[in-house]
């Protein structure tokens, strides 16, 4: 699904305006504060690792579908905008505080502009922390731009949320649950009690061990950004 479809399904869904009063009306692709925006952020986006080249416009029209009429105008704006980094921080503002009642099409623009910096075959850490930085000034939560990164960008195998095999966003009864789950599988006295040898058993420890750290590590972070509930 194209993000401007993508968009237009979120708008069909909300037919109550009243769920979101302060957002503007029609679709955000009509509107030309939003296209501005959004052609500036995968624009900039695309010089942060160094460089731009033809690979990100494909992929910025690819994912941002211009407006055949708007085309032109979007090409040059974006041909402006992606000659330095500057300057994106203050769109990605404009954009946030105009759809702050809208976060999925906000999240959903952050999908897109991580799709963008896919373009030439590898996401760099500057592409990372720009568009770690425009999540946050969308006020996305550090765990929804998580998400998107291991969409995207995949995630290593010592990550908690991969050793628990959770999303990043899961609940946290369902993190509790998944580790509760992992531990009693590959706990020792399962390996003990089928008599097996005490290599096996070691290595039953070192997994219960990872489980566990990965079980803190997590609820650390939760706690740390204040995400954490009790229970």
């Amino acid at each position: 699904m194209t993000f401007w479809r993508n968009i237009a399904t979120i708008a069909a869904r909300r037919l109550d305006l009243a769920e979101c009063p302060d957002c503007p009306a029609g679709l955000p692709g009509e509107d030309p504060a939003f296209s501005t925006a959004v052609t500036a952020l995968g624009a900039k986006l695309a010089k942060a690792d160094g460089r731009a080249d033809g690979h990100e416009f494909a992929a910025f029209s690819e994912v941002f579908q211009p407006d055949p009429a708007s085309e032109d105008n979007i090409h040059r704006l974006y041909d402006l905008a992606r000659q330095t980094t500057h300057g994106f921080e203050s769109y990605a503002k404009r954009l946030a505080k105009r759809y702050r009642t809208c976060p999925q099409l906000l999240e959903d623009v952050v999908d897109g502009l991580f799709h963008i910096a896919k373009a030439d075959g590898v996401v760099t850490q500057d592409e990372l922390d720009y568009l770690e930085r425009v999540s946050d000034l969308f006020g996305l939560s550090p765990l929804a731009f998580r998400r998107l990164r291991a969409l995207h960008a995949g995630v290593g195998a010592n990550d908690p949320y991969v050793i628990l095999e959770v999303p990043a966003d899961a609940d946290d009864a369902t993190v509790r649950n998944a580790w509760k789950t992992a531990l009693s599988s590959a706990h020792p006295d399962r390996a003990r009690a089928r008599g097996l040898p005490s290599e096996f058993i070691e290595v039953a420890e070192a997994k219960s061990a990872t489980i566990n750290e990965a079980f803190n590590t997590v609820m650390r972070e939760r706690r740390e950004l204040g995400l954490a509930t009790a229970g």
